[in-house]
């Protein structure tokens, strides 16, 4: 696709990427780490920072706390907010401020010490996501300090416990404070916008779309006895063969709109059509990007956790298992009822967080602008929707009616496994991409 010649010239007082690696830096040095439990330091330092970080350039922002120290942020910017006739909605840009833990003795480097190594940023939420966070405050504050306020209103909002599913963070805020985030229509956050490459080509990847999640501890029953003993009630037996076919099922190719855009995209790439039965195989193309990709057009079911017993000769009365599941939009039906059967009778299940998949159009205003922004900075490059296996606060957003998409641009090296980087050791992103996606936002927020 080629720039739009009616895009808006791009002559900028100020440079949107001069403080993103600073600030990357500096939010990756406060321990945000949500083990998904009462443990860890919740966000309250962080968010008291970008409060501070806001206030600088005379942002007024919120706190609101679903626990102590479990804090999200949310500020209005930009535009103007009276309702006035023609003034189009805000727009909601959110990030999320925890990370998943990450176990020191595993890294090359220290995972909370933001070090640059070899053209890098290291550290824990450099991909996920406070690379993000730091290019929406970098441009955010440059715009502010040039006096260049985007003239749709916007949104900022930075949550807590996105890691563990949202409920401390997102959840609370539309369930608790929804007047804050209810008049807007239309949100961006993150997990898109990010390269990879196919046959030498440059594809930019919008999250358009998002699998469910249903994260649940299956438990088998059974009756209790001595270890040397006969017993053909053993919960753990019932429960292993229930683990073991889940883990072992095929699930069938689906393939969703957001899925048949993006490989048509990748098939005139290839030299192909895009169908059905080569779906698999056009997956494949995105070499280090399949393993993410090829979970997107099938539902998943993972066996994560196992749990039975106290002694070795004592069968339990109780165990039970934690499954990953995954589920697209328009398959819910197939994936429960999948699910029901590979548990059978004697298996029940209790769900950790249920939360239901969305797609937004691949086309439109929205979209145009993402796509316009990118080809600014990359005319060569190809823009396409995708949908993400994973989950993020849109799944909560979405339920105050919004469109949502993923939009947090970096331009990588075409051999480096990004999807790795997700949770992963290591986890660094390059500079030069943390600079170009303030740019491209920059641009995005002009259109937007």
């Amino acid at each position: 696709m080629a720039p739009d010649a009616d895009a808006p010239t791009y002559a900028p007082t100020y440079d949107p990427a001069a403080e993103v690696v600073d600030l990357c830096r500096d939010l990756i040095r406060i321990d945000t780490s949500n083990y998904g439990d009462a443990e860890g330091p919740g966000e309250r330092k962080a968010a008291e920072h970008v409060a501070a970080l806001l206030d600088e350039v005379g942002i007024e922002s919120r706190l609101y706390e679903s626990e102590p120290g479990r804090t999200s942020l949310v500020a209005r910017w930009g535009g103007v907010s009276t309702g006035s006739a023609g003034e189009r909605s805000p727009l909601l840009l959110h990030g999320h401020l925890d990370v998943v833990p990450a176990a020191a003795e595993d890294w090359q480097v220290d995972p909370f010490a933001g070090e640059i190594k070899d053209g890098y940023l290291w550290g824990r939420g450099t991909v996920d996501m406070k690379d993000f966070d730091a290019m929406l405050l970098s441009v955010v504050r440059a715009r502010t300090r040039a006096g260049r306020l985007p003239e749709r209103p916007m949104v900022l909002c930075f949550t807590a416990d996105e890691e563990a599913g949202g409920h401390k963070g997102a959840e609370f805020l539309i369930e608790e404070h929804p007047d804050e985030l209810a008049d807007c229509n239309e949100a961006v956050g993150e997990v898109g916008g990010f390269t990879t490459t196919v046959r030498g080509q440059r594809i930019y990847l919008i999250e358009a779309a998002e699998k469910g999640m249903a994260w649940m501890r299956l438990t088998a029953r059974g009756t209790a006895g001595h270890g040397s003993m006969m017993n053909r009630d053993n919960a753990v037996t019932e429960l292993a063969a229930a683990v073991a076919r889940i883990g072992a099922y095929e699930w069938p190719v689906r393939l969703t709109p957001t899925m048949e855009v993006l490989l048509a995209a990748v098939a005139s790439v290839a030299g192909t059509e895009a169908t059905p039965e080569n779906a698999e195989s056009l997956v494949e193309e995105f070499e280090s990007s399949a393993r993410m990709l090829g979970a997107v057009i099938r539902n998943t079911l993972n066996p994560t956790m196992l749990d039975a017993g106290y002694k070795v000769n004592v069968i339990p009365t109780e165990a039970a298992a934690h499954i990953d599941g995954r589920f697209l939009p328009g398959f819910e039906d197939e994936f429960f009822d999948t699910l029901a059967e590979l548990c059978g009778d004697r298996i029940s299940v209790d769900y950790v967080s249920h939360q239901q998949p969305w797609e937004s159009p691949a086309d439109g205003r929205l979209m145009d602008a993402m796509t316009r922004s990118i080809l600014a900075e990359d005319p060569d490059g190809v823009v396409a929707p995708y949908l993400m296996s994973g989950g993020t606060d849109a799944k909560h957003f979405r339920k105050l009616g919004m469109q949502s998409y993923g939009f947090a641009p970096l331009r990588l090296p075409p051999d480096l496994d990004f999807g790795s980087l997700f949770h992963g050791v290591d986890e660094r992103v390059p500079v030069d991409a943390l600079e170009f996606g303030a740019r491209v936002f920059d641009r995005f927020l002009d259109q937007a």
